[in-house]
């Protein structure tokens, strides 16, 4: 029990990231270990021959600087699997086209909704750069699609044809279609993307077939002798992650990241030693619970992974 003492930083020479990491595992300190031993997780889970990776995460974090973690994590192909929410899919198309802007929390929303700004925490997003462009670029691959034939098609489906007929280097969906990498995304009606297929489908016999992800999920976890996942924050993409996962006995190696309490039974807060009462996290993975902001701990673990793998 008394075997690994804890040190103080030493900052008598310069350090890489991943050194600073190193550092933090012999520092302890808290949340700063639970991130040292979250990189070394990964680490593993990366090596780990036969091992299925997902990485989930919510959309809010597209709409700042941390879209570009995301996108080297695809990349690199660190991970083989993407589940999300329809908010990655709108800002992550907007930005391709139009910039959002630094802001405050506290500002003049009424004046804001006068000028036809949208706040995202501190992130502006201007109505021309949320709304008006997904409405212009999404109208015109569906049309695309519908000229060519497709009257019905998967979300991930569609994902790449995103990502190969409307988004650049700079975006998660090019990226993903590149690299062969599929994305899910189970709520897909709830955002802008989703909202313009049913738009769509109002002049036009065209569908959404959900279901098709879930046979493709089905067949990625029922044939891997093993699993893994970095889960950022909660909601729909976490569940669905965990959710898959418990019909081969559970992840064997998870890294949480979220800021959210369990004290009030929320998905969102629930540790991962709850998802192993359900089966969906093995009894012997390894796993861990970040609690922090993902726009903080990401770009420091990315930073880690990088310095080991590239």
């Amino acid at each position: 029990m008394l075997r690994d003492a804890v040190e103080d930083y030493d900052f008598s020479s310069e350090m890489s990231v991943d050194e600073l990491v190193m550092q933090m595992e012999k520092a302890w300190g808290f949340t700063a270990g639970k991130l040292a031993v979250g990189v070394n997780i990964m680490e593993s889970m990366i090596k780990a021959q036969n091992c299925v990776k997902f990485v989930s995460f919510t959309g809010n974090l597209v709409a700042t600087g941390t879209r570009g973690v995301f996108k080297e994590l695809i990349r690199r192909k660190l991970v083989d699997v993407v589940i999300t929410t329809c908010g990655t899919l709108d800002h992550d198309l907007a930005r391709c086209w139009r910039k959002y802007y630094r802001g405050s929390f506290v500002m003049n929303d009424s004046k804001l909704h006068e000028e036809g700004i949208n706040r995202l925490g501190n992130v502006l997003v201007p109505n021309e750069s949320y709304g008006t462009i997904i409405e212009e670029k999404m109208q015109l691959i569906l049309e695309e699609l519908w000229n060519e034939g497709t009257k019905e098609i998967s979300p991930s489906q569609l994902c790449r044809e995103i990502g190969q007929r409307a988004c650049n280097e700079t975006s998660i969906l090019y990226w993903a279609a590149k690299q062969n990498i599929p994305v899910y995304v189970p709520g897909i009606s709830d955002g802008a993307v989703g909202y313009q297929a049913w738009l769509f489908s109002q002049d036009h016999d065209f569908k959404l077939n959900i279901l098709k992800d879930s046979g493709q999920l089905s067949d990625l976890v029922f044939t891997a002798k093993e699993t893994g996942a970095l889960i950022i924050g909660g909601g729909i993409s976490k569940h669905h992650t965990i959710w898959w996962n418990q019909f081969k006995d559970g992840l064997d190696y998870v890294v949480y990241v979220s800021t959210a309490d369990e004290w009030d039974g929320s998905l969102s807060g629930a540790r991962p030693r709850e998802a192993v009462s359900w089966g969906k996290i093995s009894e012997k993975a390894k796993r861990i619970m970040i609690e922090g902001d993902a726009s903080v701990v990401l770009p420091v673990m990315m930073s880690s992974l990088l310095a080991r793998f590239c």
